[in-house]
């Protein structure tokens, strides 16, 4: 369906073209370079990755070492600064105001050890040169000079943590001699060791290198849950500098203050900062150092009192869990107070997003994010949020375009600065796809369009954040996040006097708002205020001083607490009651629910707030009325469920009811699978991938066991070996797990094609549903449109993923609604398999490389590693 936006006074075209003609009446002045700090609370950002973004200057592309080449993902593609400044008009129309781009410095081209390019900036030679590839630093001051013209700023990405690849450790590394497995890499492009000193003092060899201590001298880290592995171990063979060592903490901010003073630079974002430690960050940043001076020092001089510096740390957080957000915190603030980076980027909050708007899983989840950031964090306001990036898969590779909407409009709608991450506003499914037509993964022709519907959609919500300061600097406040699916998550912004109610739905039914108090009095007037469908009804406080609505499907709107006069009601209906629930689980499959209302009242009974699916009832003559419901489907014992009595003709809800669910599961198929087949399909030969950080058997299926409870499924897999170097959010890493569902009785109809492994379901078996589960993305998607490259049609909810690491153990629970709420699914087949994933399924070439799958014997060789299935699920436990 097509999804408009309701913008009070001013339409989505007019608002575009208005943008556009400001920005174009701007580009013509140039600013200086140094300019004053602003509000960062009030500013959206736009995170370019330079290398894909815009090609403002072919002459710099190929410099001829083998490193251009715009038909591979891992080479350079030719944007640049030039092209940045070319293209200011645009991001500016789409409501941004700052620019983020990749480290622009001068970067390792080509990796020997992995055959991988540097076109993205974080392999950093000299921390104080610009790339060639990207320009001069006459470009780059002309850049910020653009955008500061333009009222804009200019943030560069940094690194602390390592340089490129130069060195690494082979199987005789000695922590006590640096000298023992040392593996330098002489064929590096276009340079064989850092050009800067003392990053250039890299040889143990060399006395004076290792003396000077400038580097850990390690191998990669295997193990990220050791921290000393994680702070002074290789990430991805990296170099590891030594942070500890004041010459390097004096190099760091020499160098990234020169950026400061010469570039004009108004914020930093800094790379991989778990993998230094926090108490950098304060050394960085307010050094008093007088040969140099922290970070906030420098750009005073420049004029800048809020210099913005802003942390990555990679990880997310299990459901209504934070440890990972007190860590992201402790790089924000010392234990005793002491000041270190101004902010970190919202991982967090990205994690519990993605999960909610595009995996399906229950507001709640976004509910406890939102109350946790609030009350851990001291500055939420400036730590960016985000809903895709260059290091995660785009949030349209998993989900879908409304949920796209809806997870916008609360990031515009919360505390933190928002970042637009390059190509979303165009609806981009590839993580580094270039914009522009001679790009990789461009389809040959340029994204700069600014009457998509996504751009036209963003630049409606900045604008809704930019007319109404309360979104960007107020305080939200939590009214309800469904517990037990997709559904409502509703919220008060409140900022001195302004207060904003935010309500979306995330479920495809209507559903209830009940008994909502906003602290509000009876007769208080909500006005309309922006729509996704561009329909919002103005609401009125009850006279019980609560508010009961309803949110059509997929629906996101915000409404105005108006401050005139409340309305005078007539008096309301006498109330509606439930009986008391029992107390404990509920084991039945049935639960009888009963209560009082007007004698012959007709009512809906709303559970889980689910108004598409609720059951009418009508009150005898005495008012007494009673119904049924079915309890089968709920499978999770710790989510609490609502019911609640609604009269749609008073606009009345009785208080709800709540109670437990415990399931009934029941064992089908369990299946023992031989260990060391994974080699690929019977008669293939295939290896994994080179880099050290492939750790077979982590891709050999060892066991398999299948339940189910009513319409709901649990797969139970035993893997060779669970990796998880890279910190996975599902708990998992270097495997990805891609399973075929066939209907029961429906093998007439589904999908044969395996999308983009490059095969058929075995034998006769179709596929209805086919979930794709790796380190950060777990997907689910029906057979509509799918054919060998094409994925199928987004829908959800995806499974919930638990790992048992020491019992080599993945668990994969999906609900019958995953699959259109099936009563029963004995009969349905089931195909697994496993590869790996990085933003595709990796290549499979005859001879592996460092990502990539050797052994093939032809073009057409499936991607299968390991296999269980196809079998069917019995009426009892099966072998």
């Amino acid at each position: 369906m097509t999804v408009r936006s309701l913008l009070t006074g001013l339409s989505l075209a007019a608002l575009t073209c208005a943008s556009l003609a400001g920005a174009s009446a701007l580009a013509q002045t140039p600013g200086p370079l140094h300019v004053p700090s602003p509000d960062w609370r009030d500013q959206v950002i736009y995170f370019v990755m330079t290398d894909r973004f815009e090609d403002g200057d072919p002459s710099n592309n190929d410099q001829g070492k083998g490193e251009f080449d715009p038909a591979q993902r891992g080479r350079f593609s030719g944007g640049d600064l030039k092209g940045v400044e070319k293209r200011l008009d645009y991001i500016q129309g789409l409501g941004a105001t700052s620019v983020w781009v990749t480290p622009p410095v001068e970067n390792q081209w080509l990796d020997p050890a992995t055959g991988y390019g540097g076109y993205h900036g974080y392999w950093a030679s000299d921390f104080k040169t610009i790339d060639r590839h990207l320009g001069s630093l006459k470009d780059y001051q002309n850049l910020s000079r653009a955008l500061h013209g333009k009222g804009m700023y200019l943030i560069q990405d940094i690194v602390l943590n390592h340089t490129g690849n130069f060195f690494n450790y082979g199987s005789e590394y000695d922590p006590a001699d640096p000298v023992k497995g040392y593996v330098p890499y002489p064929n590096s492009v276009p340079m064989a060791a850092p050009k800067q000193f003392p990053f250039s003092l890299n040889d143990p060899r060399r006395k004076a290198d290792r003396e000077a201590g400038i580097y850990h001298w390690t191998p990669d880290i295997k193990n990220l849950s050791e921290r000393d592995q994680e702070l002074n171990f290789q990430l991805s063979g990296l170099d590891d500098i030594n942070t500890e060592n004041p010459v390097v903490k004096r190099a760091l901010r020499d160098s990234y203050a020169h950026w400061i003073k010469e570039a004009g630079v108004d914020g930093f974002r800094v790379d991989t900062i778990f993998y230094v430690p926090p108490e950098l960050m304060t050394d960085f940043m307010y050094s008093k150092d007088p040969k140099a001076p922290g970070i906030a020092e420098v750009a005073r001089r420049t004029g800048r009192e809020n210099f913005h510096v802003f942390g990555e740390g990679f990880g997310m957080d299990r459901r209504f869990e934070d440890k990972v957000a007190r860590r992201v915190n402790s790089y924000m603030v010392g234990p005793n107070g002491e000041a270190r980076a101004p902010g970190m980027i919202n991982f967090p909050l990205y994690g519990t997003a993605t999960d909610v708007f595009a995996r399906g899983r229950p507001p709640a989840e976004l509910a406890y994010r939102i109350e946790n950031m609030m009350a851990l964090h001291q500055r939420p306001h400036l730590m960016p949020s985000f809903l895709d990036n260059h290091d995660v898969d785009r949030f349209l590779s998993g989900g879908t375009e409304i949920g796209l909407r809806q997870n916008l409009l609360m990031m515009m709608t919360l505390p933190g600065i928002p970042v637009i991450y390059y190509g979303t506003e165009q609806g981009f499914t590839v993580q580094r796809a270039a914009m522009f037509a001679k790009g990789w993964g461009s389809g040959g022709r340029d994204h700069f369009d600014t009457t998509s519907p996504l751009y036209r959609y963003i630049a409606s919500l900045t604008k809704l954040r930019r007319e109404n300061r309360v979104l960007s600097r107020g305080t939200p406040k939590v009214l309800a996040g469904e517990a037990a699916g997709a559904g409502a998550l509703v919220y008060l912004m409140q900022d001195g006097s302004e207060t904003l109610l935010v309500a979306m739905n995330t479920s495809d039914h209507p559903v209830l708002l009940d008994n909502l108090d906003i602290g509000q009095g009876s007769g208080t007037v909500l006005q309309p205020l922006f729509a996704l469908d561009g329909k919002a009804p103005l609401l009125v406080v009850g006279q019980n001083q609560r508010l009961t609505t309803q949110l059509g499907a997929h629906a996101g709107t915000v409404w105005r607490v108006s401050k005139a006069p409340p309305l005078s009601l007539k008096a309301a209906p006498s109330g509606l009651t439930l009986d008391a629930l029992p107390q404990g689980p509920i084991t039945e499959p049935t639960l009888m629910v009963r209560g009082l209302a007007t004698p012959g009242e007709e009512l809906k009974l709303v559970l889980d707030g689910n108004l598409g699916e609720a059951q009418s009832v009508q009150a005898d003559a005495t008012g007494r009325w009673q119904a049924k419901l079915s309890t089968a489907a709920f499978v999770d014992e710790t989510i609490t469920h609502r019911v609640t009595a609604y009269s749609a003709k008073s606009g009345q809800a009785s208080p709800a009811g709540t109670f437990k669910v415990r399931p009934s599961w029941s064992l089908r198929n369990e299946m023992a699978d031989p260990a060391g087949d994974d080699t690929g399909p019977t008669g293939a030969a295939y290896v994994y991938p080179t880099d050290p950080s492939f750790s077979p058997p982590t891709m050999d299926f060892r066991g398999a066991r299948v339940s189910t409870a009513g319409g709901a499924l649990k797969l139970e897999l035993d893997m060779g070996a669970i990796s998880q170097v890279w910190g996975p959010q599902n708990g998992f890493d270097h495997l990805s797990l891609t399973g075929f569902i066939q209907l029961p009785g429906q093998s007439a109809t589904g999908a044969r094609a395996m999308p983009n492994q490059r095969g058929d379901l075995p034998g006769d078996m179709t596929w209805h549903y086919r979930f794709r589960a790796h380190g950060w993305t777990n997907a689910l998607f029906s057979h509509a449109g799918a054919d060998a490259t094409q994925e199928g049609t987004k829908t959800g909810p995806a499974p919930s993923i638990s790992v048992d690491k020491d019992a080599k153990r993945i668990t994969l629970i999906f609900p019958s609604s995953s699959f259109g709420d099936q009563a029963d699914l004995t009969g349905a087949k089931l195909y697994l398999t496993t590869w790996d994933y990085d933003a595709a399924y990796r290549s499979l070439e005859a001879k592996p490389g460092g990502y990539i799958f050797g052994g093939a014997k032809s073009a057409s060789d499936p991607k299968i590693m390991d296999a269980i299935g196809p079998f069917t699920i019995g009426t009892a436990p099966s072998k």
